[in-house]
C-alpha cells in the first residue's frame, strides 16, 4: 500500500474536525467562523488529547490562498460605484471609528509595554468590525430592515475598502521600519496610482472581452477564467509590492461591475468556503491556552477596550455624521466586537515577521469572546439611550437631535464654476495616470522587444512613434474634453470675465499634454529644449485636429461608462434594481413597486383590457418581467401570466388597493376541491346498446363535453388498439379507454352500468 503524503493526511483531520464543529456551532446558532477556530484548535499540537497535524507549512500555505479567495468573494460583493455613492454618514462615521479605535489600540500595547510594531498592528485589528458576525445577529434579531442596520452595514462595507488601503500601510511599515512622512506620502501615492491605473483598464478591457467570448463560456470555463484573472492580478500587486490579498480584493472589484458578476459569485462560493475554512482553522491553530492565560489582563484590557470604545466612540462618529442619539447608540453598539479582518492583518504580521508571537493568540480569544457579546451589545443599546437620555442634560439632547436635524436639511448646490473644476481635475487625474502608465510599458517592454529586432537608430524612431501613437487618445481627452460642456458654455456666455479663465485653463491642459510629448522625446532623443517642445508642439496641434483621434477618444470613453453600468443596466432590465426615473416619482407622491403575479391567481391568461387596471385602480402597468425577457410599455392586448412580474407606477393608495386586489383574487382561487379528488385515473368501459353511445361519433358522444373526461385508445373488436380520432363512430363490443378526474370518470361508468340495467 502506497504512503499517504502529509498533506492529505492533514487535510483530512482540518476538514473532519471543521465540519463536525460547524455542525455543533449551527445547532447553537453561533456563527461558523467560531467553529472553525475550535477545529484549529482541536488539530494543533496545543490540545495533547486528539490528532494534530504534521506540516504546518503545508496547511499555511492553503490558508494564504484561502486569504486570497475571501478578499476574492469581497470584491465581487462590492464595487467602487457602490463607495462613490456611499452617503456622507457612513463615510464620516467609518473614517472617525477606525482612527478612534486605532488610537486606543495603540494607546493600550503602549500600556503594556509592547513594541511599536505590536501596538500599530493592534491598533489596526481593533478598528475592523466583523461583517459577518454583524450580519448574522441581525438577521437572527430580525433587525435588518431597520434604519440604524443599513447605516451600519454601509460602514462595514468602507471599513472593509479601508481595511485593504491600512494593509498596504501596514506592509509599508513592516518593510521600511520607519514612520517619515515621505516614505508614507510615496506609499499612498503609488497605492492611488495602481489603484485607479487598474480600476480603469479592468473596467475597459474585462466586461468587454467576457461580452465577447459569452457565447463559448459555459460554468466551468467562466470559473477557470474568474479564478485564473483572480490570481493573475495577485501576481502583478506582488510585483509592485502590494499583497496578494490587494491584488484579489482588485480583481474582485472589477469583475463586480460585469453581467457575469453572481455567476462568478456562485460558481466561486464553494471553493472560497473550503479554503475560507483552511484558514479559519489555521488561525485556532495558534491558539496556545498557555499564552492566553499568560496574558489574560491584555486580553480582558482588549475586550473592554473594543466595548467601551466602539460603545463611545463608535456613537460619538455616527452623532458626528448626523444621527439623531438614539440610532447612533444603536450603530456603536453594534460594532464591538473584531473578526475576519482581525486575523488577516495578524497574520500579515506573523508572515512579514514584524509582530511577537503572543500578538495573534490575544487577537482570537478577543474575536471569539466579543462574538459572543454582539447580541447583547445589540439588545443592550435601547436600554442605554434610555438611561443615556434620562441623565443627559436637556440642552446636550436638544443640540444633538437640532444637529442631527441640519445635517439631514443642508442641501449642497453646485456651480458651474465647481463642476467644471472637478470634471476637469478629474480628467487630468485619471488621464494622466494612464499615460504615464503606458509610457511605463512601451518604454520598458516595447523598445526593449524593438532593440532586439531593429537597429538603434530605427528602433528609437519606431519606439518614438509607437509610445506617441499610444498615449494621443489619452492626451487629446487631456486637451480637448469638456471644452464644449454645458457649463463651459453656460460660464462662456454668463460673463465676459470668465472667458480669460476658461482660455487659461485649455492652454493649461494643452501644456501638460506638450510636457507629456516632450518626455517621451526625451527618452528616445537628446534633444534640446526648444526643438523637442517645437516637436511637441506640433505633434499636439496635430493631435487636436485629427477627426480620427477625436473618434477614437470618444470610443474609448463610450466603452468606459458602458462597461462601468452594464451591470446596473442590466439589473434594471431584469427588475432587480428600480430605474433611474423611480426617483423621481416621489415629488409627485407616486413611486414604482413590483407585483409578482401568482401561479393560481385568476389574473392569469386576462389582458390588461381585459383586467382594466388603470381604470379601476387608477394605476399604471409600466414594465412587464418574464423569464429573462421584458416588456416594456405593455399595450391593452398584452396577457398576464403566471410568476410575472409588474412594475406599477401609483400613489400610496393606488397602489395599497391594487395589492388587495392582487391577494383576493389569488385567495378565490384557493377555494377548490380536495386536491385527493382530482387525481387522474386511467378506466376501460365496453360499447353496447345500453351505453348510449353505440353508433355515435367519439365527437358526438359528449363523453369530453358532458362528462370532463378524454378517450385515450379504443379497443377494436379483431384485438388491435388505435388512437381516437374525433369523427370514429364507436361500435358494438369495442373497449373504449378514457382518463380523467376520478369523480368524473365515477360519474361517467355509473351512467353506462345504469344504462345497462
Amino acid at each position: 500500500m502506497s504512503e499517504l503524503s502529509p498533506l492529505i493526511i492533514d487535510l483530512a483531520l482540518i476538514l473532519t474536525c471543521a465540519g463536525i464543529t460547524t455542525i455543533i456551532f449551527k445547532r447553537l446558532k453561533q456563527p461558523l467562523v467560531l467553529g472553525y477556530i475550535v477545529a484549529g484548535f482541536i488539530a494543533s499540537p496545543h490540545m495533547p488529547y486528539t490528532p494534530s497535524i504534521q506540516d504546518v507549512n503545508d496547511i499555511k500555505l492553503w490558508a494564504d490562498i484561502g486569504v486570497i479567495f475571501l478578499m476574492f468573494a469581497l470584491g465581487l460583493d462590492f464595487s467602487f460605484k457602490k463607495l462613490m455613492k456611499t452617503g456622507g454618514t457612513a463615510i464620516i462615521a467609518a473614517c472617525s471609528v477606525i482612527l478612534a479605535m486605532i488610537v486606543l489600540g495603540v494607546v493600550v500595547g503602549t500600556s503594556f509595554g509592547w513594541n511599536r510594531m505590536d501596538c500599530i498592528y493592534l491598533g489596526g485589528m481593533l478598528a475592523m468590525s466583523s461583517t459577518t458576525i454583524i450580519y448574522k445577529a441581525f438577521d437572527d434579531m430580525g433587525l435588518r430592515q431597520q434604519r440604524f442596520a443599513g447605516l451600519v452595514l454601509s460602514v462595514l462595507v468602507l471599513e472593509d475598502i479601508l481595511a485593504i488601503v491600512l494593509m498596504v500601510m501596514l506592509s509599508t511599515l513592516a518593510v521600511s521600519q520607519n514612520f517619515e512622512g515621505t516614505e508614507m506620502a510615496a506609499s499612498v501615492v503609488k497605492l492611488v496610482f495602481f489603484l485607479v491605473l487598474w480600476f480603469v483598464v479592468g473596467i475597459y478591457l474585462i466586461p468587454t472581452f467576457l461580452k465577447r467570448v459569452r457565447r463559448w463560456m459555459s460554468a466551468e470555463t467562466l470559473l477557470v477564467m474568474s479564478v485564473g484573472m483572480c490570481f493573475l492580478m495577485v501576481v502583478l500587486a506582488a510585483k509592485v509590492g502590494f499583497s496578494a490579498a490587494f491584488g484579489a480584493f482588485i480583481m474582485g472589484s472589477i469583475l463586480a461591475a460585469t453581467v457575469e458578476a453572481e455567476s462568478i459569485e456562485k460558481l466561486v462560493a464553494p471553493v472560497k468556503d473550503l479554503f475560507g475554512a483552511i484558514f479559519f482553522v489555521s488561525v485556532g491553530m495558534m491558539v496556545d491556552p498557555a499564552m492566553i492565560v499568560e496574558y489574560k489582563y491584555p486580553i480582558i484590557a482588549i475586550i473592554l477596550t473594543i466595548i467601551l470604545g466602539q460603545a463611545i466612540f463608535g456613537t460619538g462618529s455616527f452623532v458626528l455624521a448626523g444621527q439623531p442619539l438614539k440610532v447612533a447608540m444603536q450603530c456603536g453598539f453594534s460594532l464591538t466586537q473584531i473578526g475576519e479582518f482581525a486575523f488577516i492583518i495578524a497574520s500579515l504580521g506573523v508572515s512579514l515577521g514584524v509582530t511577537s508571537d503572543f500578538l495573534y493568540p490575544i487577537v482570537v480569544a478577543v474575536s471569539v469572546i466579543t462574538t459572543f457579546t454582539t447580541p447583547y451589545m445589540i439588545r443592550l443599546s435601547n436600554p442605554a439611550y434610555e438611561w443615556v437620555s434620562k441623565h443627559l442634560p436637556d440642552k446636550w439632547l436638544s443640540l444633538v437631535e437640532h444637529y442631527a436635524l441640519r445635517s439631514h436639511t443642508t442641501v449642497n448646490q453646485e456651480n458651474n464654476w465647481k463642476k467644471f473644476l472637478k470634471a476637469i481635475l478629474r480628467i487630468l487625474f485619471i488621464y494622466g495616470i494612464v499615460t504615464v502608465a503606458t509610457i511605463v510599458i512601451c518604454i520598458q517592454f516595447v523598445y526593449p522587444f524593438l532593440s532586439a529586432w531593429l537597429p538603434d537608430k530605427w528602433s528609437e524612431f519606431v519606439g518614438l512613434v509607437i509610445t506617441v501613437l499610444a498615449i494621443s487618445p489619452f492626451l487629446r481627452a487631456i486637451m480637448a474634453k469638456k471644452n464644449h460642456s454645458v457649463e463651459f458654455q453656460a460660464l462662456w456666455r454668463d460673463n465676459r470675465f470668465n472667458r480669460a479663465p476658461l482660455v487659461s485653463i485649455i492652454l493649461l491642459r494643452v501644456f501638460v499634454a506638450i510636457g507629456f510629448v516632450m518626455y517621451v522625446i526625451s527618452c528616445f532623443y537628446q534633444a534640446s529644449v526648444a526643438l523637442a517642445g517645437g516637436i511637441a508642439l506640433v505633434l499636439v496641434l496635430l493631435m487636436i485636429y485629427s477627426r480620427r483621434l477625436k473618434r477614437q477618444s470618444i470610443f474609448i470613453e463610450r466603452t468606459f461608462m458602458q462597461n462601468l453600468n452594464v451591470r446596473e443596466r442590466y439589473e434594471e432590465y431584469r427588475g432587480e434594481k428600480a430605474p433611474e426615473y423611480a426617483g423621481h416619482l416621489l415629488s409627485h407622491d407616486m413611486h414604482l413597486s413590483d407585483f409578482d403575479v401568482p401561479a393560481d391567481s385568476l389574473w392569469a391568461g386576462q389582458t390588461l383590457k381585459e383586467l382594466n387596471v388603470g381604470k379601476i385602480y387608477g394605476v399604471h402597468v409600466v414594465s412587464i418581467l418574464r423569464g429573462c425577457g421584458r416588456v416594456n410599455i405593455p399595450g391593452g392586448n398584452e396577457r398576464i401570466y403566471p410568476n410575472d412580474r409588474l412594475q406599477v407606477i401609483g400613489t400610496d393608495e393606488q397602489l395599497s388597493a391594487f395589492t388587495k386586489a392582487m391577494d383576493e383574487m389569488k385567495a378565490s382561487r384557493q377555494t377548490q376541491p380536495d386536491w385527493e379528488q382530482q387525481e387522474i385515473c386511467l378506466k376501460q368501459f365496453i360499447v353496447d346498446e345500453n351505453t348510449g353511445f353505440m353508433g355515435k361519433s367519439i365527437r358526438e358522444s359528449g363523453i369530453r363535453s358532458e362528462h370532463n373526461c378524454l378517450i385515450v385508445g379504443i379497443e377494436k373488436n379483431d384485438g388491435t388498439l388505435m388512437s381516437p380520432v374525433a369523427d370514429e363512430v364507436l361500435e358494438k363490443g369495442e373497449v373504449v379507454w378514457v382518463v380523467g378526474e376520478e369523480n368524473d370518470v365515477a360519474h361517467l361508468l355509473d351512467g353506462t352500468k345504469e344504462k345497462n340495467a
